[in-house]
């Protein structure tokens, strides 16, 4: 992979330039569903994008680079979508509404984050970008248990090694489940009992209880 493979060239500001773009992006997102990442070519890309090969290089250097533009969009849609401060205030809707947005994402952005993960394992600069992405994560579970602690809950744990786990949680419980396929002696679960369990695990690990209880 070449050294500009984490930036992306500056993209024509023309309606047209944003549009084909926008083709490569969806088109990437499709092969890389269909064939897997490694599997898609850049042929494959510029086919589904209906452009030429020549095309795909004003905008990108290689498939890894393009697949840091689809990293970066999970990213921003996970972020976007979940808060740990539910707009009614309660803590539990906070927690649910985060584990709800990164479940749906992460089935939305499988592809991707497969690429990711089999990037990880031999390139150190995807290794870097998987610990940024986990970053951003414990970042935000960090804001949360933060205001746990402020709105009088003793959690009792170190908190950036919590918010470790608690993003490991997530991020472990989606790849069996959304990508590797499931447990062999446990029936899948649909998406409320994913949610609820993941919610209810974290939700009673800083709050002491159930919300009933």
């Amino acid at each position: 992979m070449s050294d500009g493979a984490s930036t992306t060239k500056a993209q024509p500001a023309t309606p047209k330039g944003r549009r084909t773009e926008a083709a490569f992006l969806e088109a990437a997102r499709r092969t890389f569903a269909e064939k897997g990442y490694f599997n898609t070519k850049i042929s494959d890309i510029a086919a589904a994008a209906g452009r030429s090969p020549g095309s795909f290089y004003n905008y990108y250097d290689n498939k890894e680079q393009l697949l840091e533009a689809l990293l970066e969009e999970f990213a921003q849609e996970v972020m976007t979508a979940s808060t740990l401060e539910s707009g009614s205030g309660d803590p539990y809707e906070g927690v649910r509404a985060a584990v709800t947005a990164y479940w749906h994402t992460y089935r939305k952005y499988l592809p991707e984050m497969i690429g990711l993960f089999q990037m990880s394992m031999t390139d150190e600069r995807f290794r870097q970008r998987w610990r940024e992405h986990r970053a951003a994560g414990i970042r935000g579970v960090l804001r949360g248990l933060h205001a746990a602690e402020r709105s009088g809950h003793t959690i009792g744990l170190d908190l950036p090694t919590l918010a470790s786990a608690l993003v490991s949680l997530l991020e472990s419980f989606c790849w069996t489940w959304l990508g590797a396929g499931g447990e062999a002696d446990v029936a899948p679960p649909d998406d409320e009992t994913a949610i609820t369990t993941l919610t209810e695990i974290w939700y009673r690990t800083v709050y002491g209880a159930a919300p009933s209880a």
